[in-house]
């Protein structure tokens, strides 16, 4: 009896029932008795219903449900909720295969995540583009197992059909790169340089540097075709040439940055003549070329670590021993907990071709200096210490190289504007050569003078854009560019001032003349004297006190130099006090002072194009290339390259 007792007032309770997590979701079709009213039932709003029908009650008069699928019968769920009804929707042995997503349901707000085949193919895609797969990755036994757990019925591609895939994915991204070209206000810069693969085949790539309507710097990889030999200037000026109109950018074009090479040399000639007949560069060109700057640095400070090459090769030879073994690792690390350093920060190898490497490989030695020396008096198959005069030299020389690591690193920016970074960073290389000139060490003295001789050859050659670039920026403006002459060569440097100048205002004058130009109000009520008077007055406002916005903007104050100013910013508040200025400035900032971009690129290259897969298609390797930049770009950035170092 009293067992009946507690079953009754089990049924007849309205306390909560206790439901798991997985069945909150599913809550459905609760029934609410309150006292006095009658019994209401909420409209079946579960996912799970359009797969269920219902059925007559059974004895005990409790409401059943089928599956319309295998015919399965289910109570009713009150208000226990319908996570048996979904749970069997995902094991259904008769579920169709177009509803397989569809019987996955999400836990975000039940929504319904279907499965689309086509959207497979292209995530495979995707996948193999982002991670540098090879397309045989689908083929991957494992892998199709994987699929197949997942989707049983769905399809899985061959790596011919990954491949066809792959093609149309960079046909439709391409198109819209194209647009994107065609919709910025800006003029386009571009970078360009050569690469030859495992197997020697030879590659271009072109790399597009611009200002969106949003006045953020963008970069986008335009091409990394094959290049058949030969690669002189005609071969290299045709091949740009006939990219340049396959995009529809000829007429867009404001320079291009190349390598110092004579045969890059030869081909922009070309290429700037070729656009100067179609009238399609500004200033006919005379800003059109500009030579990697960090390449150019590379070249200089390779001359100078020349005499300390015997104590550079020491350090190299030290590394490479080091991490020659794991025994000498460990006995290094000994020595390093021994002299009380961090051994977290590690060594790096150089690459010698590359200065930049060479000069982080060398404050790390410094770093691990009291180590090296501690090493060889615990290893006596150690034989590459540098000595103290070695030791010395290179702490001093790696102080001296600092200046030109910190410019290196500013010129090869591809986030940020580096043209007007350019000025402030050569007069700072300037000035510390000229100060190592008057060194007390004669080696200092020496490397200085040889550094210097080539700089001298590189400064003269410069173009003017460049310090055109710094004069548009509000913390320096046209008197840095004065104050940087004077310093370096007195009053003899006011020619070299006013040759910037009137390039300044020459380029000016070309985009006030190409603005659109709006029609004076015509229907100003009055007679003819007073509209005389006002033509009049007009004139001698113009011809005394009006003042070009180029002009205006350099009477302005200069902003702060130490303020942490972000150029584009600046230019896009002041878009509209200066609407021609600020259009002359978007395309002069764009400006890249060195092919890191297109260096940098190779990288990735050298991983689609290794040992294991040098038989691709050219098209192939271009489509893998360029569809990763644009589908992803800084986000799957390797290591910054400095390019020619």
């Amino acid at each position: 009896m009293e067992e009946t007792n507690k079953s009754n007032n089990m049924e007849n309770t309205n306390d909560v029932e206790i439901i798991t997590e997985e069945e909150v979701d599913d809550l459905e079709d609760v029934t609410v008795l309150m006292e006095g009213q009658k019994k209401k039932r909420r409209r079946k709003t579960s996912l799970v219903w359009p797969h269920f029908e219902m059925v007559s009650p059974g004895p005990d008069k409790k409401p059943r449900c089928k599956c319309k699928r295998c015919g399965l019968v289910y109570l009713v769920p009150g208000n226990y909720g319908t996570g048996n009804l979904r749970r069997h929707l995902e094991n259904c042995v008769r579920r169709d295969t177009r509803d397989v997503g569809q019987l996955l349901l999400s836990k975000n707000g039940g929504a319904v995540s279907k499965f689309e085949p086509d959207k497979f193919r292209e995530l495979l895609v995707a996948a193999i583009v982002m991670h540098d797969l090879p397309f045989r990755f689908v083929e991957y036994t494992a892998i199709r197992a994987i699929f197949s757990y997942l989707c049983p019925e769905a399809t899985i591609i061959t790596r011919n059909t990954a491949r066809a895939d792959l093609i149309k994915m960079h046909g439709r991204e391409k198109e819209k790169i194209k647009f994107m070209l065609k919709d910025a206000p800006s003029r386009i810069s571009l970078t360009s340089d050569l690469w030859t693969s495992v197997i020697t085949d030879g590659y271009m790539c072109i790399t597009a540097h611009f200002i969106d309507r949003n006045w953020v710097l963008q970069k986008r990889v335009l091409n990394f075709c094959f290049m058949p030999p030969p690669h002189n200037g005609v071969s290299l000026s045709e091949k740009m040439y006939n990219l340049l109109c396959e995009w529809e950018i000829e007429n867009k074009v404001f320079s291009v940055t190349l390598d110092n090479a004579s045969s890059n040399d030869v081909s922009v000639e070309i290429l700037r003549t070729q656009l100067s007949i179609r009238k399609a560069l500004v200033c006919n060109g005379d800003f059109f070329h500009l030579r990697c700057c960090a390449h150019i640095l590379n070249l200089i400070v390779q001359d100078g670590l020349k005499e300390i090459d015997i104590a550079i090769q020491k350090i190299r030879e030290s590394v490479k021993y080091v991490k020659g073994s794991q025994v000498r690792k460990q006995k290094f690390l000994e020595s390093v907990n021994q002299m009380s350093l961090d051994g977290k920060r590690g060594l790096r190898q150089d690459v010698p071709t590359r200065w930049n490497s060479t000069f982080l490989m060398i404050e790390n030695a410094l770093y691990y200096r009291r180590a090296f020396c501690h090493l060889e008096l615990t290893d006596s198959n150690y034989k590459n210490c540098p000595t103290v005069d070695e030791w010395s030299k290179v702490e001093k020389i790696d102080k001296f190289l600092a200046v030109f690591y910190d410019a290196t690193c500013a010129f090869s920016g591809t986030k940020y504007p580096a043209a007007n970074l350019y000025f402030p960073s050569v007069f700072m290389i300037y000035l510390t050569l000229r100060q190592q000139m008057e060194n007390e060490d004669e080696y200092m003295r020496r490397m200085a003078i040889q550094m210097l001789a080539k700089f001298e050859k590189y400064w003269l050659d410069f173009n003017v854009l460049l310090a055109i670039a710094v004069s548009l920026d509000p913390r320096y403006k046209l008197q840095f560019v004065d104050f940087c002459y004077k310093k370096l060569y007195g009053y003899s440097g006011s020619p070299a001032y006013l040759n910037v100048r009137e390039k300044l205002f020459s380029l000016f004058l070309e985009y006030a003349s190409n603005a659109p130009t709006t029609s004076t109000a015509t229907g100003k009520r009055g007679g003819k004297v007073v509209n005389e008077f006002d033509s009049f007055e007009i004139d001698e406002e113009s011809a005394h006190s009006q003042k070009s916005q180029l002009e205006l903007y350099l009477d302005e104050p200069r902003v702060d130099r130490s303020a942490n100013l972000d150029i584009l910013s600046f230019w896009k508040g002041n878009q509209f006090r200066f609407p021609e200025l600020s259009s002359m400035a978007r395309d002069v900032l764009s400006v890249p002072i060195s092919t890191v971009a297109s260096e940098s690129t190779f990288s990735v290259g050298g991983r689609v194009i290794d040992q294991f897969r040098s038989s691709l298609r050219p098209d192939t390797v271009e489509a893998l290339v360029c569809t990763r930049d644009w589908l992803y770009g800084e986000k799957l950035s390797c290591c910054c390259l400095v390019p020619g170092c």
